[in-house]
């Protein structure tokens, strides 16, 4: 990297993390550019929510780094943490909205807790959010178990979105999905990326998904990066633990496209 270059969006670099005498995460290096859609696939166990608490910094490494913008977050307090925190927004495995909350209350939570604008402004905010993914006003009063599932991702994407931060992180966000549903949720992923200039960081174990919406893809197996790639590339793959993931999907490798630029 030259001086003048910016640093990646998330870079972690011999990142380990054990539990006891049991190793979860071991040796990772993972490199996320900025503007690009960057999933991270693997079985169930192969330490994919670790990485995804130590990116966030909700966990501290035993050894290595995790860089945000090219900072090192593992030696922070938990001050400075909070302060890195608002770089990232999460949407969470089936949306995680509050079931008592309207779409409104919902949406609008972060910039209740974490700043002081008038009402007034919050709801034109949440409104602007919505609108730009889809939703319009007819929603904010309604609640999460009034829309469909489609629409919940949409909504937890708009929450996710009010701090505006520079890198948006999904936990599995087309688990338990339909194919319809499922592709409906890959293009908000992708047009998020679009109109709002961030940095995708997927957890998943969707291959079709993977495959439709990734600029570069990160194959954990058993706390270990073993693969990093274009699609195209990682289906190739010389090893035998990835193509036998990737063929177990029943993903068509022939046609991987990508998301554009």
């Amino acid at each position: 990297m030259t001086e003048t270059e910016a640093p990646p969006a998330i870079r972690c670099v011999a990142l380990t993390k054990r539990f006891g005498q049991h190793t979860v995460l071991d040796g990772i290096d993972l490199v996320c550019h900025a503007g690009e859609t960057n999933v991270i696939i693997g079985g169930s166990g192969a330490g994919k929510t670790t990485l995804l608490r130590l990116l966030i910094g909700l966990e501290k490494p035993t050894s290595g780094r995790v860089e945000i913008d090219g900072e090192d977050i593992a030696p922070l307090s938990e001050f400075e943490l909070n302060r890195v925190r608002r770089k990232f927004g999460m949407v969470f495995q089936y949306a995680a909205l509050l079931d008592s909350l309207t779409i409104l209350d919902n949406v609008a939570f972060p910039l209740r807790e974490h700043t002081r604008e008038s009402e007034k402004k919050i709801r034109a905010k949440v409104l602007d959010k919505l609108e730009k993914l889809g939703l319009n006003e007819r929603v904010l009063d309604l609640y999460p178990a009034e829309l469909s599932g489609g629409m919940r991702k949409r909504v937890g994407l708009a929450r996710a979105l009010m701090l505006d931060p520079k890198i948006i992180v999904y936990d599995e966000p087309t688990s338990g999905l339909d194919p319809i549903t499922t592709r409906t949720v890959d293009e908000m992923i992708e047009q998020a990326r679009k109109l709002f200039g961030v940095t995708n960081v997927v957890i998943s174990h969707d291959m079709t998904s993977t495959f439709r919406i990734a600029h570069r893809v990160h194959v954990l197996v058993k706390g270990k990066i073993v693969e990093s790639g274009a699609p195209h590339d990682v289906a190739k793959s010389a090893r035998a633990d990835v193509r036998e993931f990737i063929e177990a999907s029943g993903v068509d490798t022939a046609n991987i496209s990508g998301p554009d630029r």
